[in-house]
């Protein structure tokens, strides 16, 4: 397999500014689904470093109360306490909007304050385009002593209320308000990644690059910054020590760090025309599927985002696109949902135009037939490229905000049959198919040892069979729920369709405000990433 094939080079990345490897090789990328096994995984790293070590994390949002772990610690504590002990604890939260507007502004800084008290030095970040945001969730351990031990976290989970759920999706018993149709604990299904490795040196470059960069920590705030300097906030970040060594090798996992960062005056440094390596790289990977392309994504809007699956659907007769979305947005009310609405009803109608018959969209629901508000943020094409990150299949992830993904090429085949389902001599890879039929037998209720995954190896036979599975479940429901609930958590996706007129006014609303365009005037003319 010529990894070029895959992952972007030098070249396609189009930023030379950047001290980012283009990808590391001899790394171990290890999913962890859901918020509580990463939390656990989490507490008990941080639990282990000892003073000297480091501590760097960024996130959107981080609440100072959220326990990681039934019992505790709150993310407050943990944090805190590793500073109290003599760890560098660095943190780059999101500044945020406002809460009266259900973001998160008075929880970051609660955060920032509790940790900043005992030691450590967490700062709320600014540098982004108006009405943008700071969306990347990564925590990076370093210990200068012992490098072999390195590790980081990064994906989709943020480290904050209705995070902390499992397989069983009774919800977060400390529930971020949202959607009434999802219940007081809504249901959260999410997907973060442990990383060791050379990676986890990319990934603290990735820190120290937005760290250190000169740009005003309120640059596009004037308000918020008037208001910092009267209470006194740290607005310059202190200076880091040396960087460690990189990890050695891990295991057979190449990982090329993806990352979207908006074109903004005044620039990055370290991205002076901005950066969509997000971008870039699933357009690489997109258009190199033949057989399968699973997605999981919170959103699955935009016009452009979708005509990449259409023209990939439209060029490959024996591609399908199986996507796992919400069944609701995560708002209500007159105003906010109908634009949440109409950017993935577009989409879909794009895809289903493309090839009808193979667009085969679900959404979640748990046992109780509680439906589950799907977060995550995977990709995964033919069994051989995956990625997982904190950007959503929409242009504003893709352009606007700053985002981070990590795409896995495993050099190790998996020999099951298909061996090579794509045909084109690279193999079934054992970490991405393993990624996808591991999501695929929870949702299917499938046994997790993999005994019952012989239908789902090849891509006709598992698409028929999640297909088999969601309709099964539907057509329950249809006869009034007569008899066991049949085994699975699909159903297929049925959003409610939008009026004309609704629509009128929606698309504007959504194109303007919940999917901006972050790309210079220049990519957008020739409509390119």
């Amino acid at each position: 397999m010529a990894i070029e094939d895959w992952f972007l080079t030098a070249r396609e990345r189009a930023n030379p500014a950047t001290r980012l490897p283009i990808w590391c090789s001899g790394n171990r990328a290890e999913p962890l689904v859901h918020g509580a096994a990463y939390f656990d995984r989490l507490v008990t790293e941080v639990s282990a470093l000892d003073p000297g070590d480091h501590l760097f994390f960024v996130d959107w949002r981080g609440d100072p109360d959220e326990r990681l772990r039934p019992d505790g610690p709150t993310v407050a504590e943990l944090f805190a306490s590793a500073a109290g002990r003599g760890v560098l604890v660095k943190g780059l939260i999101w500044r945020s909007h406002l809460d009266s507007l259900e973001f998160s502004e008075e929880e970051n800084r609660n955060l920032s304050e509790r940790v900043s008290q005992a030691g450590g030095e967490v700062l709320l970040d600014q540098r982004v385009r108006r009405l943008g945001s700071h969306h990347q969730k990564l925590v990076v351990l370093r210990r200068p002593g012992a490098p072999e031990r390195d590790v980081a976290f990064a994906g989709g989970i943020d480290l904050c209320h209705s995070r902390r759920d499992d397989a069983a999706h009774r919800g977060d018993p400390q529930a971020a308000g949202m959607s009434p149709r999802y219940g007081e604990r809504p249901p959260w299904h999410d997907v973060h990644l442990e990383l060791r490795g050379p990676v986890v040196a990319a990934l603290d470059t990735l820190f120290r690059e937005r760290w250190t960069d000169p740009m005003p920590l309120d640059s596009e705030n004037p308000v918020a910054y008037a208001r910092d300097r009267l209470r006194g906030a740290d607005l310059r970040p202190d200076p880091l020590p040396p960087q460690p060594p990189e990890p050695p090798p891990a295991d057979p996992h190449r990982i090329q760090v993806l990352r979207t960062y908006p074109a903004v005056r005044p620039a990055y440094r370290f991205a002076p025309g901005g950066e969509r390596g997000i971008a870039r790289g699933y357009t690489k990977a997109v258009r190199r599927a033949r057989r399968l392309v699973y997605l999981e994504d919170q959103y699955l809007w935009s016009r452009e985002v979708a005509e990449l699956f259409a023209a990939a659907l439209r060029e490959q007769p024996d591609l399908h696109l199986v996507a796992v979305v919400p069944r609701h947005p995560d708002v209500d009310g007159r105003f906010a949902l109908p634009p949440n609405m109409v950017g993935r009803q577009l989409a879909l109608e794009l895809c289903q135009r493309a090839a009808g018959d193979r667009v085969h969209v679900f959404d979640v629901e748990n046992h109780s037939g509680t439906p589950v508000y799907v977060h995550a943020k995977v990709c995964v094409v033919d069994d051989v490229w995956a990625s997982v990150g904190s950007d959503n299949f929409n242009r504003r992830s893709w352009t606007h905000d700053s985002e981070l993904s990590c795409a896995v090429l495993d050099d190790t085949r998996d020999d099951r049959a298909p061996a090579d389902p794509a045909g084109l001599g690279d193999g079934a890879r054992r970490y991405a198919r393993e990624l996808r039929l591991r999501l695929w037998r929870e949702h299917l209720d499938r046994a997790a040892d993999g005994s019952q995954d012989a239908d789902l190896l090849d891509p006709d036979s598992a698409v028929a069979a999640i297909t088999a599975s969601a309709t099964a479940l539907q057509d329950w429901y249809d006869g009034g729920r007569r008899g066991p609930r049949p085994p699975g958590r699909l159903r297929p996706h049925s959003p409610e369709r939008l009026g004309r007129l609704t629509r009128l006014w929606a698309v504007p609303a959504y194109r303007l405000i919940y999917d901006p365009d972050g790309r210079p005037l220049r990519a957008r003319l020739r409509r390119t990433w």
